[in-house]
């Protein structure tokens, strides 16, 4: 029998929980900001509202609509070598749950083992996304596998699942069809759901990865599978289909500077109903992010998914970089 079937049927622990998700989601102390970002997901029950209300009002950027969330999943997609030797500290997960929590970032994101190894000791003190779905290094296709589960999520106590698909890759539909089941399992278990849309793969050049017609195609992608949260990548100039850069010229659509092509990624998820972060991307010079988060704000962006060029800062050093980063965001730097 389906959740949804035996939500319906019995009357009692779950009607209570259905009663309780209401209670608590009117009883959080919500800004009307956050108030109108849930009421764009129209569909959604009470408990996935609350979830991602938690996200929301979580740090210093609590009540804003903007967020600052800390992915750390680049162990296992790059090796643990290249991810955390400029930082040692960082071979302990715990290092980035207090990462997180000391820099009053909004969610920490990371892959089962990782969150299972500290998920006690740091439990309710910030809001987890697991991330069900990881590739690695050695990999010789544009794939991810499935490494956890909506039940891992629930046993963890997230808020939020996340998962990675590679649109334009051959195995792009297989992705596309995993995601949609999990969106569905996670949203009737009352889960936050967080898509990274990736283009790579297939006919998609190195230089169209990033290309503003592709990304906004693939934060578009995203919000048709359910996402309440989309993850791409900052969008350069440049335009991979030659069908959409007629469209482009003959509408006279900006592309010319970073806030104008965020803008066009934020539209292009149904109007900016649905929140849309970017990635930190490579390291960078501290004064390259710093730009680049301005013209990012400056655009709408719902906010930012900083890795590597935060844990692999000493963490005095991240902690300073992140405080820049939600002042930014705040309109303070």
């Amino acid at each position: 029998m389906s959740f949804k079937s035996r939500y319906r049927l019995t009357p009692g622990p779950l009607s209570e929980k259905k009663i309780c998700s209401k209670c608590e989601i009117n009883n959080m102390k919500i800004t009307q900001r956050v108030r109108k970002i849930l009421s764009n997901y129209e569909s959604d029950n009470p408990g996935s509202k609350t979830n991602l209300a938690r996200i929301l009002m979580t740090g210093k950027l609590a009540g804003t609509g903007k967020m600052v969330i800390l992915p750390v999943d680049q162990g296992w997609e790059h090796g643990p070598a290249r991810s955390f030797a400029p930082n040692p500290p960082a071979y302990d997960p715990h290092y980035f749950f207090k990462l997180a929590i000391d820099a009053g970032l909004n969610a920490y994101a990371a892959p089962l083992g990782q969150l299972e190894a500290g998920a006690d000791t740091f439990a309710g003190s910030v809001p987890m996304i697991l991330k069900l779905n990881n590739a690695n290094s050695h990999a010789t296709i544009k794939d991810q596998a499935i490494t956890a589960s909506v039940e891992d999520a629930l046993r963890l106590g997230c808020t939020a699942v996340g998962f990675t698909m590679y649109p334009g890759s051959n195995e792009q539909f297989e992705m596309i069809e995993e995601i949609r089941e999990i969106a569905l399992e996670a949203k009737s278990c009352g889960l936050a759901v967080v898509i990274w849309s990736y283009p790579r793969g297939g006919n998609i050049s190195k230089k169209g990865e990033t290309a503003i017609d592709v990304t906004a195609y693939a934060a578009h992608m995203a919000a048709q599978l359910g996402a309440h949260i989309i993850k791409v990548k900052p969008p350069t100039s440049f335009i991979e289909q030659p069908e959409a850069k007629e469209i482009y010229i003959k509408h006279k659509i900006d592309v010319s500077s970073l806030s104008a092509r965020i803008s066009h990624v934020l539209q292009s998820a149904f109007n900016g109903r649905r929140l849309v972060v970017f990635s930190g991307g490579a390291a960078k010079e501290t004064k390259d992010i710093y730009d680049e988060i301005r013209q990012l704000n400056d655009g709408g962006a719902s906010g930012s998914i900083i890795g590597r060029n935060s844990f692999q800062r000493s963490k005095e050093e991240s902690l300073k970089l992140l405080s820049d980063v939600i002042a930014i965001y705040q309109g303070k730097f």
